[in-house]
């Protein structure tokens, strides 16, 4: 990465190092981040929380309406994808390794 960069994460806290991140940060590799989601959730990392060059939000990169019913109905699918074909419409990382039985 440039040094200097900017890190923004809003996608997933376990794509994160947060103590690379820490050393990163206090090395001037990552000039600065934005989080709202954390390795070891509802944990974070005390350099992040200390660090003035840190901006943290809770999770609610995703508190809208229409966000929500998205949400929502594609859960929805991703349960009737599972229950009549045996497979999900989508896997996060974290379910990689998880067998489905239909």
């Amino acid at each position: 990465m440039k040094k200097g960069a900017v890190v923004v994460n809003t996608a997933r806290g376990a794509v994160m190092d947060e103590q690379a991140l820490v050393k990163a940060l206090e090395e001037g590799q990552i000039s600065s981040c934005g989080l709202d989601v954390y390795e070891n959730e509802p944990s974070i990392h005390p350099g992040l929380v200390d660090n003035p060059k840190v901006m943290l939000l809770p999770h609610m990169g995703t508190w809208t309406e229409e966000t929500q019913m998205g949400m929502e109905l594609w859960t929805i699918g991703n349960v009737r994808s599972a229950l009549e074909e045996g497979r999900l419409r989508s896997r996060v990382g974290e379910q990689r390794d998880l067998a489905y039985d239909a």
